[in-house]
C-alpha cells in the first residue's frame, strides 16, 4: 500500500492551516513546537489551540515572531532553508515553492527575481509553514499529494503593495493549472501566496478514484465565518501500490515558434499539473523549419485539463490525442548518507527480481558542492552506500 495525502481546501488554503490540519491528522505536537529551534531560527514562540470552525474542532498553530528584517530576498530565504537539518527532498521543495513565489512576483513587477524583496512571503512564520508543512508531510510517511478544487474567495486584501483584489495577482499566478473555483461571496481572501506555492508544488492532481482513509484533520484559519467551517481538511489515506501499467493517454503537440525557455518552463508547468511525464523532441516542420514536439504522458482521469492547458500556455491550434499502453516497473526511493550528505536513490525492479539503483542527480550535484568533490565520486560513493 502507499500512503497519500489528500487536501480539501473546502475554504481555501495557508501554509498554517496545512500545519493544523497535519496536527490533527498525528503530527506530534513535538514537532511543530521544536520546528523554529530545528530550523535555526531564534526567539519564536510557538501556541498550538483548539479552536472551533463552523462547529467543527480545529487545530490550529501561531508562531509569535520579534520584529524581522523589512523583508528577504530569495538568496536569503534559500540560505535559511539550506542551513537546516532538514532531508534534501524537502529543502529542494521548500525552496521550489519560495523560487515560485519570486518568479511570480518578478513578472508582475517588471524585474528579475534577484532585485525582488518578498514581504509577507519572507516573513519567518511564511518559511516555518513551508518547510514545516512539506517536512511533516513526510514525517506521517507520504508519498504522494492530491488536492481538491480550491475556492478563491472575493473582495480585496491589504498587502505591502497597497490594497488589491482577492485572489493576489501573485496568487492567481501560482494556482495557473490548478482547478479553482470563485467565491464563496463575502469570504475575503482565502488562499495566501504560501497555501498556493504549496499545492503547486506538492499536488500530483485530484485525488485518485479509490483510496482507504486512515486519518483525517481539520486546520483552522484566522477568520471565523458564521455559516461554514473556515478550515482545511486533510486526508491521510492508502491506495494499492500498482505498477502503473495500464491506459494512458498521450497528447502531442508540434511548435516552430517558441524559444527553448519558454518550451522548457511550458514542460515543467504540465508536470507540475499532473502530468505523468513530459518529453520534448526534435522535429522539422513544414518549410524545413526546425520545430519540438511536446509529447505530456497522461493518466485518463487528467487528460483534458492538461489538454486545455497546452492549448492555452503555447502557440499550439491543435493537439493530436490517442490511448496508449504502458508497463511501469516497481520502484522506491531509497536515502542513504555520504559524508554526512542525504542523497536520494531511484530502485527499480527488474522483470527477473535484479534491483537497480540511480542516483538522484539534483541530491548528488549538492552533496558534491557541499563536499567539494565531483559529481562522479559522489554518485559511486551512494551507490555503494546503498549495496552496503
Amino acid at each position: 500500500m502507499t500512503r497519500i495525502a489528500i487536501l480539501d481546501p473546502m475554504s481555501g488554503i495557508a501554509g498554517d492551516m496545512c500545519l493544523g490540519a497535519l496536527l490533527d491528522c498525528g503530527l506530534p505536537e513535538s514537532f511543530v513546537r521544536e520546528l523554529p529551534q530545528t530550523l535555526g531560527i531564534a526567539d519564536i514562540g510557538v501556541q498550538i489551540t483548539r479552536v472551533s470552525r463552523g462547529q467543527i474542532a480545529c487545530s490550529k498553530v501561531d508562531f509569535t515572531i520579534p520584529p524581522q528584517p523589512h523583508g528577504r530576498h530569495l538568496k536569503h530565504i534559500k540560505a535559511i532553508v539550506d542551513a537546516t537539518p532538514a532531508p534534501a527532498s524537502v529543502k529542494e521543495k521548500a525552496n521550489r515553492c519560495f523560487t515560485l513565489i519570486t518568479e511570480c512576483e518578478a513578472a508582475i513587477h517588471g524585474t528579475t527575481v534577484e532585485r525582488v524583496h518578498l514581504h509577507e512571503v519572507g516573513s519567518v512564520d511564511a518559511i516555518l509553514d513551508i518547510v514545516g508543512t512539506i517536512w511533516g508531510l513526510e514525517q506521517l510517511g507520504v508519498e504522494h499529494v492530491y488536492c481538491g478544487t480550491i475556492p478563491l474567495g472575493d473582495g480585496f486584501v491589504d498587502t505591502q503593495h497597497g490594497r488589491m483584489a482577492v485572489p493576489t495577482a501573485a496568487t492567481l499566478r501560482l494556482l495557473e493549472g490548478l482547478p479553482v473555483r470563485p467565491g464563496p461571496e463575502g469570504s475575503g481572501e482565502l488562499v495566501t501566496p504560501t497555501g498556493a506555492a504549496l499545492v503547486r508544488v506538492l499536488s500530483e492532481g485530484p485525488p485518485p478514484a479509490e483510496f482507504v482513509v486512515q486519518r483525517s484533520g481539520f486546520g483552522a484559519g484566522t477568520k471565523d465565518f458564521k455559516d461554514r467551517a473556515n478550515a482545511l481538511r486533510i486526508w491521510i489515506a492508502e491506495v494499492e501500490a500498482k505498477t502503473a501499467d495500464g491506459t494512458i493517454v498521450v497528447l502531442a503537440a508540434d511548435l516552430d515558434d517558441a524559444t527553448g525557455e519558454e518550451v522548457a518552463a511550458l514542460a515543467e508547468r504540465l508536470r507540475t499539473a499532473g502530468a505523468l511525464d513530459v518529453v520534448l523532441l526534435s522535429t522539422v516542420m513544414k518549410k524545413g523549419r526546425p520545430g519540438v514536439r511536446i509529447e505530456v504522458l497522461a493518466d485518463p482521469a487528467h487528460a483534458d485539463s492538461l489538454e486545455a492547458q497546452l492549448l492555452t500556455e503555447s502557440s499550439s491550434i491543435g493537439v493530436r490525442r490517442y490511448a496508449a499502453q504502458r508497463r511501469v516497473l516497481p520502484r522506491e526511493r531509497v536515502v542513504v548518507e555520504v559524508l554526512g550528505q542525504e542523497v536520494a536513490l531511484k530502485v527499480v525492479t527488474r522483470p527477473d527480481g535484479q534491483r537497480t539503483a540511480k542516483p538522484e542527480a539534483d541530491d548528488v550535484a549538492r552533496a558534491a558542492a557541499a563536499l567539494q568533490k565531483s559529481w562522479r565520486e559522489v554518485a559511486d560513493a551512494a551507490l555503494e552506500a546503498w549495496r552496503r
